[in-house]
């Protein structure tokens, strides 16, 4: 189960989202042959402006709440709408001969990302994982949740330098939730520190994954803070404060 989680976070690629590097130096000025000075050519420069065609202005579609329900599995979880949600990237279709015979999802394939969004600058980044067991073609219980959470946990350290982490178990209603706090950074990007969370669960229908990267205390707060229902109970906190408190109720 941990590797199942892992692939899963890194073939859907949420580290791009928040691996805001600088973009290509400009060419540095120069002398031409003639001596005259030549100006500095911005990297993005390809042919004169006056050439490139216009293409005709498209509406913008609304943007979607950041927030996410899912039946299937049985969770519903909404971020407030400063949030931006972000849309998951076009998959590239395989050329198949038949394609009415194509083989359904199983197994690996059937971990989702459900919900993406980011806020802020430097960003902060929430992503929510779902596995929905018809999908998966195996149930899961209460005593595969720390494995299923610590497969997570695990697939972020192969796109960031994850330090101190620290784990817990707390109830949210009826549920049991494990969670995972730690710091780190972008592998690439050492400079910018992030406090990583994750939050697991197992439900009747399903599994889910609550993760945020969040890039100040704030962000954090948000992530922990905004309104999550599991299998129709009324909805609460995502991580309450005593999460890690170790003599917890």
């Amino acid at each position: 189960m941990r590797t199942l989680v892992a692939a899963a976070i890194v073939a859907f690629g949420w580290a791009p989202l928040f691996a805001q590097e600088p973009g290509p130096p400009a060419t540095p000025a120069g002398k031409a042959a003639n001596g005259a000075a030549t100006p500095a050519i911005p990297a993005s420069s390809s042919v004169p402006a006056a050439t490139q065609a216009v293409a005709p202005a498209t509406p913008l579609a609304p943007a979607l709440p950041p927030q996410v329900q899912r039946d299937d599995v049985g969770f519903s979880y909404s971020l407030p709408a400063d949030w931006e949600f972000v849309a998951p990237p076009t998959a590239p279709k395989a050329a198949m001969p038949y394609p009415t015979v194509a083989a359904p999802r199983k197994g690996d394939a059937c971990v989702e990302v459900a919900l993406t969004a980011k806020h802020g600058t430097p960003v902060s980044v929430v992503v929510v994982l779902a596995l929905p067991f018809a999908c998966y073609g195996q149930t899961m219980t209460a005593k595969d949740l720390a494995n299923f959470g610590a497969g997570a946990a695990g697939g972020m350290k192969q796109s960031f330098e994850i330090t101190e982490p620290v784990e817990a178990n707390y109830s949210l209603g009826s549920h049991t939730m494990w969670i995972e706090r730690a710091k780190g950074t972008v592998k690439h990007l050492p400079e910018s520190p992030f406090t990583f969370e994750i939050a697991c669960t197992v439900l009747k229908k399903g599994a889910a994954c609550w993760m945020t990267m969040a890039a100040d205390a704030a962000s954090l707060e948000t992530f922990e803070q905004s309104a999550v229902s599991l299998e129709g109970e009324a909805p609460a906190a995502l991580v309450p404060a005593s999460a890690f408190l170790p003599n917890k109720p």
